[in-house]
């Protein structure tokens, strides 16, 4: 396991790093205010295992704060205030449309996404150990290439994206997988170029 996926997010001062943060806190922020907290293609790239020329399918992004401005027992205390999903999620979508995603830099670049337990495509993903997630969305590119983790229920990471997920989906089972893919930032490209 890398310090980084250890720590919740990686140490560079890359500017494609910065302007995918950027980018990503902007997209999440109008899906919040403008489409009902509905992903769109900025949030659900498409992924591409090494070697194929064709995605494996698109998969549900979450960007999560980094472990130090991480916001996990407010996003359970709201999840624990109502069985009712409709309220649940107008909730969800007040906080996190609010000042949540204001600030890029209190975010980890190390992206997750949920799988349901004994997943075919998350095991193949894992097999593979690294892809290249391709974001395209408001004229922006961005291929980032990934080394893949599976995070253990006590990464810092996890705990953030079940409780992230657990306020749009109530009947999120208890043996999700959460994998971490994290970017190379070297290998990565933005178009329009950073």
């Amino acid at each position: 396991m890398s310090i980084a996926t250890a720590l919740g997010t990686s140490f560079t001062d890359s500017k494609l790093r910065s302007a995918f943060l950027k980018w990503q806190c902007r997209v999440r922020q109008m899906a919040m205010r403008d489409a009902d907290g509905r992903p769109d293609d900025g949030i659900m790239p498409a992924l591409v295992l090494p070697g194929d020329a064709e995605p494996l399918g698109h998969i549900i992004t979450i960007l999560n704060k980094a472990p130090g401005y991480a916001l996990v027992p407010e996003m359970q205390h709201m999840a624990a205030r109502t069985n009712d999903p409709a309220e649940r999620r107008a909730k969800a979508i007040e906080f996190l449309s609010s000042a949540y995603y204001q600030k890029h830099k209190e975010f980890s670049d190390i992206l997750t996404s949920t799988f349901p337990p004994e997943s075919k495509g998350a095991a193949q993903i894992r097999a593979a150990e690294r892809c290249t997630l391709k974001f395209d969305a408001y004229n922006q590119r961005f291929d980032l290439v990934c080394k893949v983790w599976r995070l253990a229920p006590h990464n810092p990471l996890y705990q953030a994206t079940m409780a992230h997920n657990a306020l749009f989906n109530p009947g999120l089972h208890p043996d999700t997988e959460v994998l971490g893919f994290e970017p190379d930032w070297e290998a990565s490209r933005a178009e329009p170029g950073i």
